[in-house]
């Protein structure tokens, strides 16, 4: 998962590495940087170097749920529909749809409360699998859909999140304070004449995740768990510099914006090691190789 991305979990949570211009995934050693002793103390981590994607994956028995998280889509047309939309998991469900995965791709409000986008999710899925046992790949609004909703036409097999922050978020937290009381208000006013929900917001945060979120959504007996979490040392130029300083203080490695410790639920398959938060989708891929075919270059 990291610049390339999903990683397809191969066995019981099925799933499928792609990795972009700079992946290779395997190893537990990563001796030499300096967060090594971080990252073996939260788990194995995986190293990802070259960007290559694999010829040949094991192919799982159901199909594989691709679930958007916060501010996310499914298709986004910008200039209307006449033209090619931009696709979230470009490249992935590609990769995916090739070693004959079958690959279902959700869509839900992009920052509506947890609750709104679970049920979103739940009617999705019912719709598009036709009666299909499914392995999900998503985050917070598929625990709540799995733990609360239980939708009767949606049989889940396996729930694995990358990257998630079951835990909150320092960074919004800190986004929280800096904003305060007295103006969240004005700031939710101007964004929902700008049709923009905001009931995901508050809840990435540290207080409401520990307090509201984990103790009433517990693991669905029956469906498998598992999580991976990412770490990035971002460059001087990086969006991610900021924000992952400020969760780095209070939380340790982390992707920008999630930390690995938030990552973990379930049954943790490691920490991809140089990864950051948008690496996990295979965007900054695409921009890498784009430039690098700009000066003259060909991938190989």
């Amino acid at each position: 998962m990291r610049r390339g991305t999903l990683r397809a979990l191969e066995g019981v949570h099925d799933y499928t590495v792609l990795r972009g211009p700079r992946a290779r995934f395997y190893s537990d050693d990563i001796s030499g940087k300096p967060e090594d002793a971080n990252i073996r103390n939260l788990g194995r981590a995986i190293v990802d170097d070259f960007a290559t994607i694999r010829s040949k994956y094991q192919t799982p028995k159901n199909p594989i749920v691709l679930a958007h998280g916060l501010l996310g889509f499914d298709e986004l047309h910008l200039a209307g529909a006449s033209l090619p939309g931009i696709r979230y998991w470009r490249g992935i469900v590609e990769a995916m749809t090739k070693n004959g995965i079958e690959v279902i791709t959700t869509s839900v409000p992009a920052s509506s409360s947890i609750e709104e986008r679970a049920t979103k999710l739940g009617a999705d899925i019912a719709a598009k699998a036709g009666g299909k046992s499914v392995n999900i790949v998503a985050g917070l609004d598929s625990r709540h859909m799995v733990s609360r909703l239980k939708p009767p036409n949606v049989d889940v097999i396996s729930l694995t999140t990358i990257a998630s922050p079951h835990r909150g978020s320092a960074f919004a937290d800190y986004v929280f304070d800096q904003i305060g009381p007295a103006n969240l208000p004005k700031i939710y006013s101007a964004l929902g004449k700008l049709d923009i929900q905001t009931g995901a917001f508050r809840q990435l945060t540290r207080r409401y995740m520990s307090e509201a979120f984990n103790p009433n959504t517990p693991d669905r007996e029956g469906v498998r768990y598992f999580s991976y979490g990412a770490s990035v040392e971002p460059a001087l130029w990086s969006a991610f510099r900021g924000s992952h300083r400020i969760v780095e203080a209070e939380e340790g490695a982390n992707d920008g914006l999630v930390s690995v410790t938030s990552s973990k639920w379930g049954d943790y398959q490691g920490t991809l090691v140089n990864v950051s938060h948008l690496d996990l989708i295979n965007w900054t891929n695409r921009l890498r190789w784009l430039v690098w075919e700009m000066t003259g270059n060909k991938r190989k």
